[in-house]
């Protein structure tokens, strides 16, 4: 693209200089001020290449559900036994999942999921839409002072449920938002769309100058719940929970003093085209015509393989060059003298806070011992689960909110947020705290009971 743009430069300025030949402008004045106006254009044109506009997170909010909408363990196995259309078997399976989830006894269901059956229709999920969208909607603007006038960009992310009108048109028509926004609704982009919902943000905000854009990510469970008998889709009962969370960004230049943090890098990688990930978390119909997502047995070996490529770009964007010539060295090693690891660099040389997928205490562990990373490092991600469950896209911003919460994130802090989804795909934000976080406890769903984590979580395998 630069390199166009300078050639369209040069070509422009020696066809002026033929022209003042031919018309016989031969004063020196002409053909010093020529060049000079080219070359500073040119110059121009490369700082603005190389200084890309700064994207700003300005603040997030994230949705804390009403205590009647919680479901202990023994609430959930003794309303599941109730259903109908659940075996013996089915009841058993979940209650034992659910012992070694790393749920705590807090997390929370809609109020169509307490019913018994569970009331799964249309109209139930719209409710549960609003019930989740309207409020963090609500905090978010009211914690920014932004006025509903004042956004440019609306980007709303569900992954399984998706109305006409979309979520994104409920929300334009609850606030009366402004006719040219520029909105968007994405969905059947699993886990990491609340990732990819700030990515996109970023990248319109790139074009569109002086502009605020706004981010809503949720899911919505009442469309989701499976009343069948096959495992593989069970899980998603018992381990997803209700959760949302709004995200304030911007490029206007007098943010950088009033926001949080500044979005040092983005990237997004997929992996459809490889069947093995493409089908490793699948939404389908049973034997019996009943919808649920099938999680298989090798999703773990195809997130590693996901994860690994996609941290290989990163590397090469954000690591210090000591770490990548140990890996490049590595590489070497292994196919000249075909022995040794491969050098996995440290991303804790850059990054000091860790935001990651909360599908599973076991994918949670497999994904930071691929990365190297500690119990500390786990700690926001585990906490998350165990408060609140898997909240699928909006999880990342509850983690951030518990790190705020114990006074973690400092001043010039990195925070790598790493989103997984249904693909598979994998989304990075890598973002740069800007000042002091002091009133991270402060209207936060952790601020009754920050206090209280991290605690200790048992199971038959592990300590943690």
């Amino acid at each position: 693209m630069l390199s166009n743009r300078l050639f369209a430069f040069i070509l422009i300025a020696l066809s002026f200089e033929a022209l003042f030949v031919l018309q016989k402008w031969r004063h020196p004045i002409f053909h010093f001020l020529l060049p000079s106006y080219f070359l500073l254009s040119a110059i121009k044109t490369y700082l603005w290449s190389s200084n890309p506009i700064p994207v700003y997170l300005v603040g997030f909010s994230c949705f804390k559900p009403p205590s009647a909408c919680e479901v202990p363990f023994s609430t959930f196995v003794k309303h599941a036994s109730m259903i109908e259309s659940f075996e013996d078997e089915s009841v058993e399976f979940m209650a034992k999942t659910l012992t070694s989830s790393g749920l705590g006894q807090e997390t929370y269901l809609p109020p169509a999921l307490h019913c018994i059956p569970p009331e799964t229709h249309h109209r139930e999920s719209i409710k549960e839409a609003q019930m989740v969208l309207f409020p963090v909607m609500d905090d978010l603007l009211s914690k920014t002072k932004l006025s509903p006038q004042d956004i440019d960009i609306l980007i709303v992310n569900c992954s399984g449920f998706c109305p006409s009108p979309s979520l994104s048109s409920i929300i334009i028509n609850k606030y009366s938002l402004r006719s040219d926004i520029k909105s968007y609704n994405l969905s059947g982009m699993g886990c990491s769309a609340g990732a990819i919902g700030v990515d996109l943000a970023r990248n319109l905000l790139k074009t569109y100058k002086n502009s605020n854009a706004i981010v809503l990510s949720t899911e919505i469970l009442s469309s989701g719940w499976y009343s069948g008998h096959e495992k593989p889709k069970l899980l998603l009962n018992c381990v997803f929970r209700m959760g949302s969370a709004g995200i304030l960004l911007t490029n206007k230049k007098d943010a950088k003093n009033k926001s949080k943090y500044k979005v040092l890098h983005s990237l997004r990688t997929q992996r459809a085209s490889d069947d093995k990930a493409y089908f490793a978390a699948f939404r389908e119909e049973d034997s019996s015509g009943k919808l649920g997502v099938t999680f298989k047995k090798d999703l773990l070996q195809a997130v590693g393989e996901t994860l690994r490529s996609h941290v290989t770009i990163l590397g090469s964007e954000i690591l210090p060059l000591s770490e990548k010539i140990r890996y490049a060295v590595s590489i070497i090693g292994k196919k000249i003298i075909k022995s040794g690891e491969i050098y996995m660099p440290s991303f804790k040389s850059v990054v000091q806070h860790f935001c990651l997928p909360t599908s599973g205490r076991p994918l949670i562990k497999e994904v930071a011992k691929g990365l190297r990373l500690n119990a500390r490092d786990m700690e926001p991600a585990l906490m998350t689960l165990h408060r609140f469950g898997n909240q699928s896209s909006s999880s990342w911003w509850y983690e951030l909110g518990y790190m705020e919460g114990k006074g973690r994130v400092k001043k010039g802090d990195k925070v790598w947020v790493l989103g997984l989804g249904t693909g598979l795909k994998c989304c990075s934000l890598v973002l740069e705290c800007l000042r002091p976080i002091l009133d991270g406890a402060e209207r936060s769903p952790w601020s009754d009971c920050i206090q209280r984590y991290p605690v200790v979580v048992v199971d038959k395998h592990s300590t943690w």
